[in-house]
């Protein structure tokens, strides 16, 4: 996603200048080719040769760095860049922007871009929650910029309010958000499940399973990095950055029916990643059981079964943790369900089962048609099941 892309990383005078190295150095990783432009109140905060040292690039500090006759530097950063991301991003910079002005080499950069442009804000919660600065943020976003909304915490006044630089993780996650939007997967809606539901006993114990969501959460970021416009639904939250999509929180198997039921109007696809709980308590504790006996008995209810009884026209992908008779147990739950591709994976193997950061899969689709999937990273079986998916799609599955 990132590899081989020109990135115009702007710097402005911001106390959380200094996280713009982190910022970098993530960028570099994973194979950007990375600009740095610095205002000169950055060059007070972080030096350039910082930067340089981490992009192995040029830092370009003024409008004639670097520049000849026939290459104005901003104009070639300009037209160079697959996006724009300034980060952190003052009060002071933002205002210039939206009114025009460019008066510094990362203004008259980002005005002369035809390149999408993100922009990370970092600023005392007054300025930012200030109407004049709300009505420029909110003309910048009507005019296709996109902003990574500040964190919640401690600022540099030493207050707590809004106004912190968020999280790389999440600013990186936006830029792949960005850059992804004209994906193979663009205009088509993915509703993504994952976790292990939780079915209450009383108020602090309840009945669940392993499954870490981790899967999941692979399928959703690769989905919105290929254009897809993804609803994740989800028992599990901090896995990773979710920038780009609309995330459901849900708890029980009766809650992730409620929101599939919402997340599937207008889906191209449903892959239900979690780990539903087959059973519930049948009646729930008010107050906290108490441990008075040897043994507690528990009555137990089905859940609901979500798969079989979401209706809508899409492609159905379900999966199948097993710890026996893999193929054949996935081929009954396909089936049983009207599922179009089943992925099942051995979770007797320590290497791809629950928790773990790769995974081992068998697919198999509707038609009987078996592929095997050797160990790998998540994300790189979430990116083989989506081929499978966008393979139905350009089959004519319609969209309803």
């Amino acid at each position: 996603m990132l590899n081989g892309k020109t990135i115009v990383l702007g710097i402005t005078g911001s106390v959380a200048a200094y996280k713009a190295a982190d910022i970098a150095s993530k960028l570099v990783q994973a194979g950007a080719k990375v600009e740095a432009v610095m205002t000169e109140p950055a060059t007070r905060f972080i030096t350039p040769l910082s930067l340089r040292s981490i992009t192995g690039r040029p830092v370009t500090t003024g409008m004639w760095d670097m520049a000849s006759e026939f290459n104005i530097e901003h104009v070639s950063l300009a037209e160079a860049a697959h996006v724009i991301l300034i980060a952190p991003a003052t009060a002071n910079i933002i205002a210039h922007i939206a009114c025009g002005l460019a008066d510094d080499i990362l203004t008259c950069t980002v005005l002369a871009t035809k390149a999408p442009i993100i922009i990370a804000p970092a600023m005392n919660e007054n300025m930012l929650l200030n109407p004049v600065m709300q009505e420029n943020i909110a003309k910048l976003k009507a005019r296709g910029f996109v902003f990574v909304e500040p964190g919640y915490g401690r600022l540099a006044s030493g207050k707590i309010g809004a106004g912190r630089l968020a999280d790389t993780e999440t600013i990186i996650g936006t830029l792949k958000w960005v850059l992804g939007r004209n994906g193979d997967l663009a205009g088509k809606r993915i509703v993504v499940t994952t976790g292990g539901t939780r079915e209450p006993l009383d108020p602090v114990r309840f009945i669940g399973n392993r499954s870490s969501g981790k899967m999941g959460y692979a399928l959703a970021s690769a989905a919105r990095d290929r254009g897809a416009e993804v609803v994740l639904i989800t028992t599990v939250a901090g896995l990773g950055e979710t920038a780009g999509m609309e995330v459901i929180g849900v708890d029980t198997a009766a809650e992730m029916q409620r929101a599939v039921t919402y997340g599937v109007k207008g889906a191209d696809a449903l892959i239900m990643a979690a780990a539903v709980a087959d059973y519930m308590p049948e009646t729930v504790s008010e107050t906290k059981i108490k441990k008075d006996s040897p043994v507690l008995t528990l009555k137990l209810a089905r859940t609901p079964d979500i798969l079989a009884g979401v209706k809508g026209s899409f492609i159905r992908v379900g999966f199948a943790a097993e710890s026996e008779d893999l193929v054949a147990n996935a081929r009954k739950k396909l089936t049983e369900k009207g599922l179009d591709l089943i992925v099942a994976n051995d979770i007797t193997d320590k290497d791809s089962g629950f928790g773990a950061d790769t995974n081992k899969v068998t697919i198999i689709d509707k038609n009987g048609n078996i592929e095997d999937v050797p160990l790998m990273t998540k994300r790189e079986v979430a990116e083989k099941i989506l081929d499978r998916v966008m393979g139905m799609m350009g089959r004519g599955r319609a969209r309803k």
